[in-house]
């Protein structure tokens, strides 16, 4: 019964039947509670799918509604009106009409193209620069990568990866599952994650959502060393405006510090799965941790708008805690909720993270 309420009540919100006080109230709900949030972005996306499809049904009753009529009027037969000519007489008698109509539909097909691309496919805009150093193609199969890395358990002793692309992921849990980007791991047919001091480790992929753009890796390789306890925590809470942040990544093949502020709470055209932060990143720099002052993750850098200096965009943390109820049947992943870092001085906290934000190669 909450459930429909709360549909009911984001219909009203779109459809503008709201009082001033109820909006407040809904947006300070959506705001402070996570799964409500995504709730209301999924039935306002679904309601937009509904109109496309009842919009372009009305235009073609138009249409059979001219044909008709034309026949009624005995101007022609439906038989005599066929293929290029049926067009061409159609669009000379009635082009203004079929003008309004093609406008209107133009314009719902491009409301409709412009969420579905915020959602799923924000890396092909041409303002949006993702920031992996020479990304190859869509990941299409996991389990395919499963398959080849079964061969492998020990990276080859004293010989370097011959990686084709370079990001950057951090651990999430010490037994070997590290958070990186979607886009990071693209038709990649071998992954490893190299440590500063130049150590390597077979890796998987166990999750890869490209909506959200996160990618979760698992440790395969025996010479890697379980870890007790990581320095951070990954909350699920959403960050405040104006919070100060940094970064560790790999835009060059050692790591590097950033830091910078929060500048919004969603991401590239409203997109409420991601951040947009104001700090200096690069290519290689995808995949990077975002934490704030406390030594708390908040995000993983993704993406920056290539018209704007300093636009980055990061996903939010709490996507993490999703993608664990979708693997939760495959994979016991505990994320770190109790961090060491609150109180110590920026130089301390890096030196207590940098031991886990890793280099993630590809070929």
């Amino acid at each position: 019964m909450e459930d429909i309420l709360l549909l009911d009540a984001f219909e009203r919100y779109r459809d503008g039947l709201m009082s001033d006080q109820e909006k407040t109230f809904l947006e300070e709900l959506r705001k402070n509670n996570p799964d409500i949030d995504q709730m209301a972005v999924e039935h306002l996306f679904f309601l937009g799918q509904l109109e496309t499809a009842g919009n372009v049904r009305s235009l073609k009753q138009n249409l059979k509604s001219i044909e008709n009529k034309l026949s009624d009027e005995g101007i022609t037969s439906k038989r005599q009106l066929i293929g290029k000519a049926k067009v061409v007489y159609l669009w000379n008698r009635y082009r203004r009409t079929v003008a309004v109509a093609a406008c209107i539909a133009g314009l719902v097909s491009i409301a409709t193209v412009g969420l579905v691309s915020v959602y799923s496919s924000r890396n092909k805009d041409n303002n949006i620069m993702i920031l992996s150093a020479q990304v190859r193609k869509t990941q299409q199969d996991v389990d395919r990568l499963k398959q080849q890395a079964q061969a492998f358990t020990v990276t080859p002793p004293k010989i370097k990866f011959p990686a084709s692309f370079r990001a950057t992921g951090f651990l999430i849990d010490g037994s070997g599952y590290v958070a990186t980007n979607a886009h990071v791991i693209n038709n990649a047919n071998n992954l490893i994650i190299e440590n500063k001091k130049g150590e390597q480790f077979i890796t998987i992929p166990v999750y890869v959502n490209k909506v959200t753009d996160l990618a979760i890796l698992k440790v395969t390789d025996t010479a890697f060393r379980k870890i007790a306890t990581l320095p951070y925590s990954i909350p699920k809470s959403v960050a405040e405006l104006g919070d100060q942040i940094f970064t560790l990544g790999y835009p060059r093949e050692e790591v590097v510090y950033g830091e910078g502020y929060l500048s919004a709470k969603s991401g590239y055209s409203g997109d409420t799965t991601s951040y947009q932060i104001s700090i200096s990143v690069n290519p290689g720099n995808s995949g990077g941790p975002v934490l704030n002052r406390n030594g708390e993750v908040i995000g993983i850098i993704s993406s920056k708008e290539t018209n704007a200096d300093g636009v980055v965009f990061a996903i939010k943390s709490r996507n993490i805690y999703r993608a664990l109820e979708e693997i939760k049947e495959d994979e016991r992943i505990k994320l770190p909720v109790m961090g060491t870092l609150k109180g110590l001085d920026r130089v301390h906290q890096v030196k207590k993270i940098e031991d886990y934000v890793f280099m993630v190669k590809g070929n």
